[in-house]
């Protein structure tokens, strides 16, 4: 556990990573997040007037939130308790709590990653924040709403951080290069436009990353023969290496591109959902999960419009399997641009939720006699069968008698559009069920 005193500032170490070093020591100094940090924004003016209340900031890797929180803890008669939730238990809390009731200053208690406490930890916590012993300050790159209990979340206020834009990034990195005391300044760094350009679209909106590439960069650069040259690109993408993307398995930003590929999918975009499909091989994910997903897609949103569509994703489902990756992300490229390209339906799985609805509303209704099972005397004695007419017997293999319950009477569940191969189904179901009202038996 580590205590800090009011207005905290922290030593300068030489050695410590350029990300660290570059850490903002005030509002004016950091770079993105306008609307949290800039003239006149809320948190800044709860600063300025020492009212700092309990908040959760949520945002991804490198926007900023332990820099705020540090800001926060720079508030006149503040002291500041800093744990990580990865090591922190229920005993480092309760030390925690302990402290703040000894002493005059107000403390925030700073909790890194939050969504890894569980829910006993948490508790443990509530009280403590309700009662105003401690003002809590976590951070967390997973939606809240998801990882921090509801009493708890309902006691703090939510600030949400965004992904560094480009041009952020920019000056975060050229600040860095320019800075003397704690940057590169002294090193003589240059880059080329290039070089830049590349640093910022490795780090992905990441500031620690962005500033981490440019320190590895910067050490095999200035031990070349060509240091005194500015910093080419190709510097950058052997400092990079593989790309790794933002993309967490079982978390909020694994089903918002897992979101966005269905979607992109359903409107018929096959550029966005190769991009989605791009992101998710990139990013580790099975693709057995992806091909289920195709083939779920096949039938719910294809469906009879283009019945091929389903024979398509579960070939496609069969591929994947026996071939694996790398092979099998050509097999789901085939299938997610074809699902893209293909008309769409919904009808099916409309029709399921009102045949659903309906038994939901009536219950178990009795089976119209004709339609039984009749494997004995007795149930054949009941008129268990009696008048079943056999379809195949008909010219036309159709046979008009009613087979809903007669408390549905023609309810209609199915309504099949009119594209593609369902506007056939559609044009025979309405003869079928024109001939069921005029002819209907039994």
């Amino acid at each position: 556990m580590d205590l800090f005193p009011t207005r905290p500032r922290r030593r300068l170490d030489p050695h410590a990573p350029l990300a660290d070093r570059m850490r903002p020591r005030s509002f004016e100094e950091m770079i993105g997040q306008p609307q949290l940090v800039g003239e006149g924004s809320a948190l800044r003016s709860m600063v300025e007037s020492g009212e700092i209340p309990s908040v959760i900031l949520w945002g991804p890797p490198g926007s900023g939130k332990t820099t705020l929180a540090w800001l926060l803890a720079d508030a006149p008669d503040t002291r500041m308790v800093a744990l990580s939730a990865v090591a922190a238990g229920v005993k480092e809390i309760r030390e925690a709590v302990e402290t703040a009731r000894r002493t005059p200053l107000r403390t925030l208690l700073f909790i890194d990653e939050i969504h890894r406490l569980n829910r006993a930890q948490q508790d443990v916590l509530l009280p403590h924040v309700e009662a105003g012993t401690v003002t809590l300050i976590g951070a967390t790159t997973e939606n809240p709403s998801f990882t921090v209990n509801a009493p708890l979340l309902s006691r703090c206020r939510v600030l949400t951080l965004a992904s560094l834009a480009s041009e952020a990034l920019e000056d975060v990195i050229e600040h860095a290069i320019r800075e003397s005391e704690r940057g590169l300044g002294k090193s003589g760094l240059r880059l080329v436009p290039d070089a830049l350009r590349a640093i910022v679209d490795f780090a992905d909106g990441d500031a620690r990353r962005a500033l981490g590439l440019l320190e590895a960069s910067a050490a095999i650069h200035l031990r070349s023969p060509e240091r005194a040259e500015p910093l080419p690109p190709e510097t950058v993408r052997e400092a990079a290496g593989r790309r790794l993307l933002l993309y967490d398995r079982d978390r909020e930003e694994h089903y918002n591109v897992v979101s966005a590929f269905i979607k992109s999918l359903r409107a018929s975009d096959p550029d966005a959902a190769l991009y989605y499909l791009a992101r998710m091989l990139g990013a580790g994910e099975d693709p057995l999960f992806i091909a289920r997903r195709l083939l779920i897609f096949a039938s719910e949103d294809v469906g009879n419009a283009d019945p091929w569509a389903l024979t398509l994703a579960t070939s496609a489902h069969q591929a994947v399997e026996r071939l694996g990756l790398p092979e099998g992300r050509i097999t789901l490229a085939q299938a997610t641009t074809y699902l893209a390209c293909a008309i769409k339906s919904n009808a099916s799985y409309a029709a399921l939720g009102r045949a659903q609805a309906a038994v939901e509303e009536t219950g178990s209704l009795a089976v119209p006699m004709h339609l039984r099972n009749a494997p004995t005397r007795l149930m054949k004695d009941l008129g268990y069968g009696k008048g079943y007419r056999y379809a195949h017997d008909a010219p036309d293999h159709f046979m008009p008698d009613r087979n809903l319950p007669d408390e549905l009477a023609d309810r209609i569940f199915y309504e099949p559009g009119e594209q593609g191969a369902e506007a056939k189904l559609a044009e025979r179901l309405r003869d079928w069920r024109q001939r069921r009202r005029e002819e209907g038996g039994v």
